[in-house]
């Protein structure tokens, strides 16, 4: 299950990048958002979700990350689940060329913080502690 996680928030790290990557050059080019962006958003929340579920499933079984900090494994999580959903709910939907800047700056923020916490190790290796 630990290693279904790691996989998981790989999936993450990258599918930030790429959405970060590709809100800048629809940015840059004027365009508006597209249909197909808009599907990528929903996408990366569920893999957050799935990433966090599972995550969860390990804490229950009596696991944590190495570095033993679970609140803000936790936290950090539930962020990364909720804000790009949250950032459409405030912009209220826009779908302009500034929307789409704004989606690609917190996509680029969403793939340090994770690297982040790969870095500090909050997302595993998942041990029993002692």
């Amino acid at each position: 299950m630990a290693d279904l996680h790691q996989i998981l928030f790989n999936m993450h790290i990258l599918y930030s990048l790429a959405l970060g990557i590709w809100a800048a050059y629809m940015a840059s080019k004027q365009q508006a958002i597209s249909g197909h962006y808009w599907g990528a958003i929903v996408t990366y929340a569920l893999l957050a979700g799935a990433t966090l579920l599972v995550g969860a499933v390990l804490l229950l079984s009596g696991l944590q990350p190495r570095s033993g900090r679970i609140v803000v494994y936790v936290l950090y999580m539930l962020w990364l689940a909720i804000i790009m959903p949250g950032l459409f709910s405030l912009m209220s939907g826009r779908d302009d060329m500034r929307a789409a800047l704004a989606y690609a700056l917190l996509a680029i923020f969403n793939f340090t913080t994770s690297l982040s916490m790969m870095e500090r190790e909050l997302t595993g290796p998942w041990i029993t502690p002692v």
